[in-house]
C-alpha cells in the first residue's frame, strides 16, 4: 500500500491531481480552506492507492509525495 502526503498549505485546489488519478481517490475538500484561502486536494481512500504517482508528476506546485 501506498501512502500519499499532502503540503495542504501550498495547494492551489487546481484539480489537475484528481483528474490524473486513475483510482479517482482524490478530491477537492469542500470542508477546508488552506492559509492561502483554497480548498486543498485530499485523498478520500488510502486503501486503494496504488502508488503510481500520476497525482504527484501532474502537480504544478510539488504539494504531493508518494511513499511506496
Amino acid at each position: 500500500m501506498a501512502k500519499l502526503t499532502f503540503k495542504t498549505d501550498n495547494c492551489k485546489g487546481c484539480s489537475l491531481c484528481v483528474y490524473a488519478c486513475p483510482k479517482g481517490i482524490l478530491q477537492i475538500a469542500t470542508d477546508k480552506i488552506n492559509k492561502k484561502g483554497h480548498h486543498p486536494a485530499e485523498c478520500i481512500d488510502m486503501e486503494k492507492c496504488i502508488g503510481c504517482a500520476s497525482c504527484a508528476m501532474m502537480c504544478p506546485d510539488c504539494i504531493i509525495k508518494v511513499e511506496r
